[in-house]
């Protein structure tokens, strides 16, 4: 992990200047908007010494301008799925290279003209999920993003999505500062898939917003990219209705600091929610998942699954968190964690947690470390499987636990080509 000198430590007031105000919003949006700059300007810039922080430091992300990353050629994963694509160039909606913003039983829209609108769905979203979500715990890179994101995609599916809506991002300026926000609106009884693919600057700030009424379902898939000396912070909040289904898979790959947050909270009774990630990574990389599922709601199942492969001194850190309230009889919450590293010089930091108080729940976590299966390699070898090609086979096995939390085969089938793609390379080299 790069160290960030204190000098470049932003106070709340610096924190708030370094990004201009979006200007024409609606009343409504720059009432959220100016909410979110008195929070931020209460809370300033996370610190080393909080808890949630404490084996990440947030110094690239809160200083004043980021370090310049020359762009990775862009490796497309989703390209050959039929999707409606809307992308964005160094944080930018670019409409000459997106798709007309239309979709049956979908309502799309960007975000600057959607928070333009004085009557407008994503009022009662927009901010609304990300405020929701600072308690108990803080998270003052998604009051940021409140206050300062003016480009993103809005989007309300009314019926069943039968087509992904694949958001791309491409980097071209090595010094771009991207600030993002989406907001994901899944009527009652509707669907809907969102892919993300890609980088969108040398430093990101996105937040995604999501509802889904009831027996609605959402489901997304992202991979962030090539970029090794990218800095990223992402955060979902999500609220379920009645019997309505969330999923969410990551992979990352590369990145010299990743901080990915999900917040999601059952409302309604009956709803499930599965939250996955998968990180590669190698020397200078620091990948962080930080997870925090609130069950209150009746008979509602939550899965955490995420693995990290590490080797040259990489670092990974997963932080999970199941809340169980006391009316949130016979919840299933599930978490599991593991890391796998490829020399002695890496490190996996896990803090799992379980906070109860209903007494007829079955919630379980866990959390493993450790090396390669000596006993599947010296197999793998004894049968002239080249230590290399054998290695990847072990690494790929090892992450196939999360990379099956992806509901749709085809999509999953281009996450593990995306591994094997990348393992490919760091054996030829």
């Amino acid at each position: 992990m790069v160290a960030v000198k204190a000098k470049n430590r932003l106070a709340p007031d610096a924190l708030i200047a370094r990004h201009a105000a979006p200007a024409g919003g609606a009343g409504w949006a720059e009432a959220v908007r100016t909410d979110a700059r008195a929070r931020l300007a209460a809370t300033g810039a996370p610190q080393r010494r909080d808890e949630y922080w404490r084996f990440t430091n947030p110094g690239l992300l809160s200083q004043d301008v980021p370090n310049a990353v020359t762009p990775a050629p862009h490796e497309p994963v989703f390209d050959g799925v039929d999707a409606l694509r809307i992308v964005f160039v160094d944080g930018v909606f670019a409409p000459d290279r997106s798709d007309d913003l239309a979709g049956e039983g979908l309502e799309v829209a960007t975000l600057s003209d959607a928070l333009a609108t004085d009557i407008h769905w994503a009022k009662d979203l927009f901010g609304v999920l990300e405020a929701r979500g600072q308690m108990p715990v803080p998270r003052e890179f998604a009051i940021l993003n409140t206050a300062f994101a003016g480009q993103g995609v809005v989007l309300r599916a009314t019926g069943k999505v039968t087509k992904p809506v694949l958001i791309d991002y491409l980097h071209e300026d090595a010094s771009a500062d991207a600030v993002l926000r989406h907001i994901v609106k899944v009527e009652a009884g509707a669907a809907l898939t969102v892919l993300e693919q890609g980088v969108a600057g040398a430093r990101v700030n996105s937040v995604m917003e999501v509802e889904v009424a009831e027996g609605g379902a959402f489901d997304h898939v992202r991979v962030q990219g090539r970029d090794h000396d990218r800095q990223v912070f992402t955060a979902a909040f999500a609220r379920l209705a009645a019997t309505a289904s969330y999923k969410s898979f990551t992979l990352s790959m590369n990145g010299v600091m990743t901080r990915n947050e999900q917040v999601v909270e059952f409302t309604g009774d009956e709803a499930a929610a599965h939250v996955a990630g998968a990180a590669i990574g190698e020397g200078s990389f620091h990948h962080d998942d930080t997870v925090f599922v609130t069950h209150d709601a009746v008979d509602c199942e939550s899965r955490q699954v995420f693995k990290k492969v590490l080797k040259d001194g990489a670092t990974g850190v997963f932080q999970g968190k199941i809340l169980v309230k006391e009316d949130a009889q016979r919840t299933d919450g599930y978490q599991i964690s593991q890391g796998l590293l490829l020399d002695e010089d890496s490190n996996f930091l896990a803090k799992p947690e379980l906070e109860i108080y209903a007494d007829d729940v079955a919630c379980s976590h866990g959390s493993t470390c450790g090396g390669l299966d000596e006993t599947g390699l010296f197999y793998l070898l004894s049968r002239g499987v080249p230590r290399a090609a054998a290695t990847n086979m072990l690494v790929i096995a090892f992450l196939d636990e999360a990379v099956q939390e992806i509901g749709d085969d085809a999509l999953a089938d281009a996450v593990r080509e995306r591994i094997a793609a990348w393992l490919d390379r760091r054996a030829e080299g």
